[in-house]
């Protein structure tokens, strides 16, 4: 949508549309026509227009340090469902003067004084794709939910260039990892386990990209159903900032 003043545009709005809902991209106004209401209106007038035509639900992810972005949203009504966390887990020269327990993330479970490590002996390391997920019954209604560019429907339509590991047995998947490598930086798409090992097949995943991605290696936009912050300390990520899930539902004004 783009909005005028006489015949110069002077803002727009961005956004993408699924059977599901409606994702607010991007809302941008021109600096010389800024707090004049052009914003709301872009954002009213998109309601207005799903509220009829559907889908209902619309929702944005708007960056923790946009505080004009943050306010627009919540004047309109949008309301805070979630935070979605930005990982990092990268190998520097602090990482080389780490002792190996510190870069080589292990299970609580082996921590624990008397805990018993869980048994991986008949697990194996196999690459895995988008397509095997599927066809695993891995990507469907028990998916947890993701920001927009990691869900299903987008892992589906880039499934090309992503790659993927799996921790498996004779009989299942149990973990899986799907990223894309760009050489200098590496980016988890999907981080699942399907078992209960206090993080024990994650570890094992994670050192195997490890050998694959030896730049920096991204876990953007992580909801907390995916992983929680303890979770990615355990496995050494580190929180580099956030986004919030705002989420309202179109109506006519």
């Amino acid at each position: 949508m783009v909005a005028f003043s006489g015949a110069d545009p002077i803002g727009v709005l961005i956004g993408a549309k699924r059977p599901s809902g409606t994702l607010i991209h991007t809302v941008a106004v021109h600096p010389d026509h800024r707090r004049q209401g052009h914003g709301r209106h872009l954002l009213t007038s998109l309601g207005s227009k799903l509220a009829i035509l559907g889908p209902p639900r619309i929702i944005a992810e708007v960056a923790e340090a946009q505080a004009p972005a943050r306010a627009l949203f919540s004047a309109c009504g949008y309301v805070q469902e979630a935070t979605l966390t930005d990982y990092v887990w990268q190998r520097d020269e602090n990482d080389q003067r780490e002792s190996a327990k510190e870069r080589q993330p292990v299970s609580p479970a082996s921590e624990r004084v008397g805990a018993k490590p869980p048994d991986l002996s008949n697990a194996f390391m196999m690459p895995v794709t988008v397509d095997d997920l599927a066809a695993n019954g891995l990507l469907g209604e028990g998916h947890p939910q993701t920001c927009w560019e990691r869900s299903i429907e987008t892992l589906t339509a880039r499934k090309e260039e992503i790659a993927g590991l799996a921790v498996a047995s004779d009989e299942r998947i149990e973990a899986c990892l799907l990223y894309v490598n760009r050489g200098e930086e590496a980016e988890i798409l999907s981080l699942r386990s399907f078992i209960e090992d206090d993080g024990a097949r994650l570890t094992q995943l994670l050192s195997q990209l490890r050998v694959r991605a030896t730049g920096t290696v991204r876990f953007p936009k992580v909801h907390p159903d995916e992983m929680s912050e303890e979770r990615g300390k355990t496995l050494g990520f580190r929180p580099t900032g956030g986004h919030l899930l705002v989420a309202a539902t179109a109506r006519s004004e």
